[in-house]
């Protein structure tokens, strides 16, 4: 009969639930700030992982609120860049248009 009151029971990390939720928010409800906070907590939960040998658990779900919250950013700058330069052509050609006039 095993004793499972002298086993360590390994708890996983708040913060990586946390960076794994804002991490799939990010794409659902809230794109920039979630996503923010997925890469914030997903650093912190890895740290704190690494840092407690082994009585936490959670690094995969650390890592994918990491991956959606850093795409997740990388996409929001690429369509800023894009509405910048969507802008600047619409501003050029309708000014070489008004020149014209």
């Amino acid at each position: 009969m095993t004793d499972y009151s002298l086993q360590e029971q390994v708890q996983t990390s708040t913060l990586a639930i946390v960076s794994l939720v804002s991490g799939i928010l990010s794409w659902v409800l809230l794109p920039f700030v979630g996503s923010i906070v997925a890469v914030i907590t997903g650093h912190m939960a890895k740290r704190e992982i690494r840092e407690s040998l082994g009585k936490l658990s959670g690094d995969g779900m650390a890592t994918a609120g990491l991956i959606l919250g850093y795409v997740q950013l990388a996409l929001t700058v690429l369509g800023i860049c894009g509405v910048i330069l969507f802008l600047i052509f619409m501003f050029t050609v309708a000014g070489s248009t008004w020149s014209y006039y």
